[in-house]
Parts: structure tokens; C-alpha cells; sequence
């Protein structure tokens, strides 16, 4: 039988036997099929046919790393599953699993040269083990380790005592892994690992017999049940040799090498077992070239599918809107005050976006109380001079409810018909509502996410306005588009949105900042008291409301829960006012009021007949009482950054000094105490926002998971920031040139980034 070869560059060498027998000449094309067997079938190609035969080795590499887990040895069935929990599934998915850590095994060092903070590996002999107990009574084992230099105790705390004694008897030697830790005089690790020598081993057969765990920097990976470090790393180590060089990049070569990247198959081998000469703190913090290439890699792509997906919007046909004043002019004289500057600016960033004959995508982005809504609400009011409706979509019922009640009262002084539209709305008016927006007759509609149901059917669409985008996904953006023929989309944060976050998030919108507080502005005095320092607090809030102010203390929950100790607003109004302020009046604001009773509170509050609203964090957006110069925010350890400024925007509206109180509990997490020491330090949005992503994470962040945030393989926002900037000159520079990528050296490129990107930034029609 002929043999045919597959050398390491995947060309297929087939003997001159076979070549006659199939009347092939040298240079011959043929088709290349791997059946469900994994043989490969050849048959003979036509001229016409070879124009569009897929590249036979670009084929192979695809179905290599499309292997599933449970065929690489070692991985059965459950194993499988417990890959599977951590989303993996095929040994491509394992090639991006970059380990969280390294650490240097390079080399055995004696046990008293063993440094605290560092993960050390020695060998030793067991001297002692023994059960005891902690200063707090709990159970540990305790195993004393050495050699000739000298001992340190190795310590458990949850263990099998049987097992225990079974495996730690003394004079069995081993090599030992784990974290030194120093106390006092006394180092001690916790929770080692060990590998146990035979008495007549040799040390250094046994480290060669496990290469993937001894005399290297070794990788530290995700886990999930059913899975420990020693075996993943073998698995992982498998995986690597194998099939790390069938992953190609399709970036344009003056790009790699512009940017100084290595090919991503060496990056990879290099980011799960690093070269014996590497410096293990660069690795660690992720600045190797191998992470540099990876990063740059997977931020490319997605740049490059929103630079495609702007570019799209520029090209689609939308609505030429028309500035005629109808509206507009009328409600600026309604105004008790004049725009500032950063709103004028903004307003014509707008009306320039929708007089434009293609839809606009634009962000605004402001910090609190620096008037976005009112800006939003003329740029609808421009689309309903034109005949055309605006849906205004908040991502909770209480939002939604502040901008219509916020909204309707100056529309309802122009004639303009406002609706608010809610999931919880039901029967007979739920229908009035949907026929009011079917016919036209509601020509600004605000609601939840209800907005975008396949119920709701606009007469008109001509503009979509998102609040708070980011507890949206790039998804819903599109459903709303959907709702009208290529309607303006105008998107809306009260966030500050630090910029690595705007690029990933935010990244296909043009973006305008309104970065100008309305004059009369104070700066707001904030500071942290412990719980003990009430009386304090309490002492601060009597002065203000006797000198004629107002102030807000706001509460996490509506009502007593036996479960938490937070302290719930309906209970801490009726302490206020029957225990401590009993010569003022103590009003309550919560989420289950009607909408009607929330706007009849609020303005008793405005109307000064409220000297203290004890609210939930219903009042953290759209509320204007310049009046109130004092924000009292419960249990504020609870609370992230970003919520935290939007409840302390709520005052320093007026003239008067104000003040922010956060009390916190006396027990606060090391992260409680670094975002109450931002509120104390700064006011600056940005820098709060900067703050909050570090210490939360992007996820967390946005306010909620999915959030639109695309999910990186490899990449940090918060690390690479600047690798991402590099991609996204790149991407949008190439787009730019090619803006469809219809060239034939960009058609590689073009479909990685569409298995990639095109579901989540619905990027389909450009395949």
C-alpha cells in the first residue's frame, strides 16, 4: 500500500506510484476532506474548483483544535465535566486558558534559606507530626520538616487525622511546595504539596520523571471541582506540546511586527511553561512578549469588529431630521435656568448626529448632576418636531420612573404626550398603553427593558435614548434599533466610564462628555464615621435643618429582614421622628410607593414641608432639591463607589455648604475601607470610577455580569490598557484602508474575527 507522509509544515508528500496510478502531475491541486474516521479523502480538482478550495493544511490545524477534552489521555468522563465547568470544552479553549500564576521551581534550596512571601520548593525529612490545637481552640495538624541546615513546621487545618498519621511518619523524605510564611522568629507553610521519594531514589530522577512540576517556572491554573493542580498541569503540558503550533494568527504581518509580537503558538508555549531564563516577576505580572502578543491578539479582533460595526452605521441609510425649534425653544424659556456651556456644546453634537442623513450612535457620558437628562429630553423633542416618536429605556422600573416624572411635566406644558411603560403594568391599561404607542399617540414612551418586547409595536420610531447603557448588553441596543427603520440610538451614563472600559464596552459610539456642573455648584464636604459616632451625625443634621436646610439618609432595605442587619427604612423614619427628631417633619421614600406617591413626597421634600427624607437608594438618580445639603448614607461599606457618588451628587445643588456622612460598620473588609477612603479623598467622578474598576473588577463594575462587557480570554482591561489603545489604532486604521475588508489578504482575517465577535456585536451581515 503507498504510504503518504504529512511533514511538519502540513505538506502531504504523496509517492510517485500513487502520482501515476491518479494521473497527477507535480504541483497538482487537490481536494482535501477529513471524514468522521479522521482519514483524509483526496480527489482530484478542477481548475474552476481550485479557486475556492479552503487551504488543506488551514483545515487541518481547525479541526485539530476543535479535539474535544475527553480524547486527550488522561482526561475521561468526569474529567471532561470538571474542564466543562470552567468552559472548556476543546483543546483550543485549553490553549487560552492562561494560568493565574507561576512560580519558580527552578531550584531546591536548603530549608534556612527558605524566604518568607515566596512560593519555595526543598527537600526534606519528616522529624515530627502531631495534633494540636490554635489560641482559638481550632484543630490543627502540625508536621516539623528539615535538613541539615535546618526546620520549618508545615501546618493543616482541615484534614483526615487517620490519613494524617498514615502518610506524615517521621523519616520519610520528600520534595515539599508551598508558601513560606514568617511569624515572628517561626516560619510555617500551610497546605503543601509534597511528593514523597523512595529511600533509594535519586532527587534528581525523580524531579526528570515529572517535568511539568519540578526544575521550571510552573503554571498555577483555574480549577474546578475535580480537578488539582498536579494533574491539570500534565494535561495542560499535553495539550501545549500538541497542539499549540496549529494556531495561527491572521494579523497582517508590518502590524506584528510594528508592535513587536512573536507568533501565537510560540506565545502560547511561553505562557504555560516559560523558558528556563525567564524572569519569573515579569511572567507573573503579565508583561512577557508572550502576553504582550496574546493580549494584542484578542483586543485586535474586537476593535476590529467595532470599528466595523461604526463604520456599518455611517453607511446605513437613517433619518435626516430637521431643526425647526417647535418644541426646543419653548422649553428652554419653561427653564429656571440657562444651559451651561458643556450642555450647548453637547446639544450641537447632537442635533449635528441627527440632522446627519445616517443614524447617529453617540454616547453621553457625565458626571452626576451635570444635566444629561435635560440634554437627552431636547434631542427628543427635536425627533418629535419631525413627526417621529422616542423611546426612552432605563434599566429599572425606578429609573424609568424618575425621567417620566422628571419629563412629563415640561412635556405635558408643550403638548407633548408622555407614557410610562412597565413591565408591571397588566390588563386594560397595559393595552391602552400599547394602542397609545401603535398609533402615535404617545410621542415619548419611557420604560424598562419592557420597551423592547415584541408586544410594543411604534408607530414611528425615530430615536432611541438608553440610560445607564451599561446594565445593558450590546444585544438589547439592537432589539431597540429593530423597533424603527435604522432609528438615531443616543446612549446615556451618569457612570463615569474610565476609558480602557469605554474602548471594550462603548467602542463602536461616538462619544460626547458634558464635563461642566450647573453654576451655583459646591463641593461637598464627605467623611466616614463609625457606627458609634452616630450621635455625631445626628448632632450635624439637627444644626442644617435648624438653619432652614434639608437632608437625605438613605437606608439599603424597605423593611425589616430577619436576616439582615441592615437596618430598614420604614424602621429608621419611625426612630427618626418619634425618638430623635420629633420637632421635625421625617418623611419616607421607597421602591414599592406608587409612582403618584413617590412624585407627591418629592415634592413635599422641594416644598421644604419634608425637613428629612429617609429614602432606599430610589433617590440615587434625577432628584433636584438644592435646598438638601446633607446625605447620610447607612451601612455605606454595602455600597459600591460609583452608587456611592451618584447618592452624594444628590446634594451641594444650592449655594450652601453641604455634607456627605458614610457610616460604616466597625468590622469593614480591606475593600470597604479602600472605597470609603476614595469617597473621602475626592469628588473627581473619573477618578472614583478608576477606583471602583480596581477594586471591583469590570464585571462587578457595570453593575452586573453580562452587562455587554466582552469576556477576554487573555486579556485585563485593567492591565493592558495600554496594549489596547495600540489595537485599537491598529484595527480602525486598517478599516479605514479596507473598510468592508474585501481584500483578498484580509479575508482570513475577516472570518476569524466574525467566529470570534459576530454574535456579540451582531456583526453577522458582515460575514
Amino acid at each position: 500500500m503507498p504510504k503518504v507522509t504529512i511533514d511538519d509544515s502540513l505538506s502531504i508528500s504523496l509517492p510517485e506510484t500513487l502520482l501515476t496510478e491518479l494521473s497527477l502531475g507535480r504541483g497538482a491541486q487537490l481536494d482535501a476532506e477529513i471524514d468522521d474516521k479522521g482519514r483524509i479523502i483526496l480527489s482530484k480538482v478542477t481548475p474552476t474548483m481550485a479557486r475556492s478550495l479552503p487551504n488543506l493544511s488551514e483545515s487541518i490545524r481547525s479541526r485539530n483544535l476543535s479535539t474535544g477534552m475527553q480524547f486527550i489521555k488522561g482526561v475521561g468522563p468526569k474529567m471532561a465535566e470538571a474542564f466543562e465547568r470552567l468552559g472548556i470544552r476543546t483543546v483550543e479553549e485549553a490553549l487560552y486558558l492562561i494560568p493565574l500564576r507561576y512560580e519558580d521551581r527552578r531550584e531546591l534550596r536548603p530549608v534556612a534559606r527558605l524566604r518568607p512571601g515566596r512560593t519555595e520548593v526543598f527537600e526534606a525529612v519528616v522529624v515530627s507530626a502531631t495534633t494540636s490545637s490554635t489560641r482559638g481552640g481550632r484543630s490543627q495538624y502540625e508536621v516539623i520538616v528539615g535538613d541539615e541546615t535546618g526546620t520549618v513546621s508545615l501546618k493543616w487545618f482541615n484534614f483526615n487525622t487517620l490519613w494524617m498519621k498514615k502518610a506524615w511518619h517521621p523519616g520519610r523524605r520528600g520534595i515539599f511546595t508551598g508558601e513560606v510564611n514568617q511569624f515572628g522568629h517561626r516560619r510555617e507553610i500551610h497546605h503543601p504539596e509534597v511528593e514523597w521519594i523512595a529511600a533509594d531514589d535519586d532527587i534528581e530522577a525523580v524531579m526528570a520523571r515529572d517535568p511539568a512540576t519540578y526544575g521550571r517556572i510552573v503554571p498555577v491554573y483555574h480549577l474546578s471541582e475535580g480537578l488539582h493542580q498536579k494533574a491539570m498541569r500534565h494535561i495542560m503540558k499535553q495539550v501545549v506540546d500538541s497542539f499549540a503550533g496549529d494556531v495561527e494568527s491572521h494579523i497582517n504581518e508590518e502590524i506584528l511586527t510594528r508592535h513587536h509580537l512573536i507568533p501565537l503558538s510560540e506565545a502560547l508555549r511561553e505562557a504555560h511553561f516559560p523558558s528556563p531564563e525567564a524572569d519569573i516577576l515579569q511572567i507573573n505580572s503579565g508583561s512577557t512578549a508572550a502576553h504582550h502578543s496574546l493580549v494584542f491578539d484578542e483586543f485586535f479582533y474586537l476593535e476590529l469588529g467595532l470599528a466595523l460595526k461604526r463604520r456599518g452605521f455611517t453607511l446605513e441609510e437613517g433619518i435626516a431630521f430637521e431643526v425647526n425649534h417647535k418644541y426646543t425653544k419653548p422649553l428652554l424659556k419653561l427653564l429656571p435656568f440657562t444651559l451651561t456651556h458643556a450642555q450647548r456644546r453637547v446639544l450641537s453634537e447632537l442635533k449635528e448626529d441627527m440632522m446627519a442623513p445616517f443614524p447617529m450612535h453617540r454616547l453621553i457620558q457625565g458626571d452626576v448632576g451635570s444635566g444629561k437628562t435635560l440634554v437627552a429630553l431636547m434631542a427628543a423633542l427635536v425627533a418629535v418636531e419631525n413627526g417621529y416618536q422616542v423611546a426612552i429605556m432605563a434599566p429599572t422600573e425606578i429609573l424609568a420612573e424618575q425621567h417620566f416624572l422628571n419629563i412629563h411635566g415640561w412635556c405635558d406644558a408643550l403638548g407633548v404626550k408622555t407614557v410610562l411603560l412597565t413591565s408591571s403594568q397588566k390588563g386594560k391599561e397595559r393595552a391602552v398603553l400599547l394602542e397609545q404607542v401603535g398609533d402615535g399617540t404617545a410621542q415619548i414612551v419611557i420604560g424598562t427593558h419592557a420597551v423592547i418586547q415584541e408586544k410594543v409595536e411604534f408607530h414611528r420610531l425615530g430615536l432611541g435614548i438608553i440610560d445607564e447603557q451599561h446594565r445593558f448588553g450590546v444585544l438589547q441596543r439592537g432589539i431597540l434599533k429593530r423597533k424603527g427603520e435604522n432609528p438615531d440610538i443616543l446612549v446615556m451614563t451618569a457612570t463615569p466610564i474610565p476609558r480602557t472600559l469605554a474602548m471594550t464596552v462603548f467602542g463602536d459610539l461616538s462619544l460626547s462628555v458634558i464635563d461642566e456642573l450647573p453654576p451655583g455648584r459646591t463641593p461637598v464636604e464627605t467623611k466616614v464615621y463609625a457606627e458609634s459616632r452616630r450621635k455625631q451625625v445626628y448632632g450635624l443634621i439637627r444644626d442644617e435643618v435648624n438653619s432652614g436646610r434639608q437632608a437625605y439618609i438613605i437606608c439599603p432595605l424597605v423593611e425589616e429582614s430577619e436576616k439582615s442587619e441592615l437596618k430598614a427604612a420604614a424602621q429608621v423614619a419611625e426612630e427618626l421622628q418619634t425618638g430623635v427628631f420629633p420637632e421635625f417633619r421625617v418623611g419616607l421614600l421607597h421602591g414599592r410607593l406608587r409612582p403618584e406617591e413617590k412624585e407627591a413626597v418629592m415634592a413635599s421634600f422641594k416644598a421644604n414641608e419634608i425637613h428629612i427624607l429617609v429614602a432606599t437608594t430610589v433617590i440615587e438618580v434625577g432628584i433636584d432639591v438644592p435646598n438638601a445639603t446633607v446625605m447620610v448614607v447607612e451601612h455605606a461599606e454595602r455600597f459600591g463607589l460609583s452608587q456611592l457618588h451618584q447618592l452624594r451628587g444628590r446634594v451641594g445643588r444650592g449655594s450652601h455648604q453641604s455634607h456627605c456622612l458614610l457610616i460604616a460598620s466597625e468590622r469593614l473588609s480591606d475593600d470597604g475601607v479602600k472605597r470609603l477612603r476614595v469617597m473621602e479623598g475626592t469628588t473627581d467622578g473619573f477618578r472614583i470610577a478608576e477606583a471602583d474598576l480596581e477594586i471591583r473588577g469590570p464585571g462587578d463594575f457595570l453593575g452586573t455580569r453580562q452587562a455587554g462587557l466582552p469576556e477576554f480570554r487573555v486579556a485585563s482591561i485593567l492591565r493592558d490598557g495600554r496594549i489596547l489603545e495600540e489595537a485599537r489604532r491598529e484595527a480602525f486604521t486598517l478599516i479605514e484602508r479596507d473598510p468592508e475588508l474585501k481584500l483578498p489578504e484580509h479575508s482570513r482575517l475577516k472570518g476569524e474575527m466574525v467566529k470570534r465577535w459576530g454574535g456579540r456585536l451582531e456583526l453577522a451581515g458582515v460575514a
